[in-house]
């Protein structure tokens, strides 16, 4: 058994047997495993009980996993990795849309999940993590400000409540201003691994942030993209 921190896992699928397999699998590696069958069932536990991370399928009865994410965004910046039976390019990008931090389809390689819920809370740690041991000077530019001790991010003021992901790559841009970075260097840089996910992924979580700091996400003012080449943070 792999000698890990001791994290909890959400698993939320209708399937009990994809329940108890994903279970056999997480309690392997030392994780401590909370199973729900609906995403009401979801939501109910993460209110009551410390949660690290979920695995969540889509299609369930009295609350299904978009809505179950949509809502658990509302409060809590946890990793959600969708688990589904839905395939399609447009299936993934809406789940990422809605705040999942990735997607993966059944069938599924249970060796290839474990690698990345181990990644996405080595991610949630370090890019969450609010105790930092160094101080940081704050980046401003314009009314955008972001600020690496705290993990934090204002715009006018207002404080801006991002995901781990969307913060790394807003402090990435916000620490290299007018610099262009490609979506692969972002992947490599934020997600902190060589492999290569997609264009779309990238593009998924720059259109949240851009949602959440621009006052016309159309006609944005600070985060900026340069067609066929990468994104930006411009700084006049």
């Amino acid at each position: 058994m792999t000698v890990i921190q001791s994290y909890s896992v959400l698993v939320v699928d209708d399937d009990q047997d994809i329940v108890e397999s994903l279970s056999i699998y997480l309690r392997h590696e030392g994780y401590e495993v909370l199973k729900a069958y609906d995403g009401l069932q979801a939501l109910e536990i993460i209110n009551t009980k410390a949660v690290h991370l979920l695995l969540m399928d889509i299609m369930m009865p009295k609350l299904d996993g978009i809505k179950a994410t949509l809502k658990i965004r509302e409060e809590k910046n946890i990793p959600i990795i969708i688990v589904s039976a839905k395939s399609e390019d447009m299936d993934k990008i809406h789940g990422l849309t809605v705040g999942a931090d990735d997607y993966v389809t059944k069938p599924f390689n249970p060796l290839e999940l474990l690698a990345r819920v181990k990644s996405q809370l080595r991610r949630y740690t370090s890019l969450g993590n609010m105790d930092q041991s160094h101080a940081a000077s704050k980046i401003v530019i314009g009314g955008l400000q972001v600020d690496p001790e705290c993990r934090s991010v204002t715009v006018d003021g207002e404080f801006v409540k991002l995901t781990p992901l969307e913060y790394g790559i807003l402090e990435l841009l916000c620490k290299h201003p007018n610099r262009v970075f490609s979506a692969e260097e972002i992947y490599r840089r934020v997600w902190n691994e060589e492999g290569f996910i997609n264009d779309n992924t990238i593009a998924v979580h720059v259109r949240r942030i851009r949602e959440k700091i621009e006052i016309n996400p159309k006609e944005p003012k600070y985060l900026k993209v340069v067609w066929g080449v990468g994104y930006r943070i411009e700084k006049n």
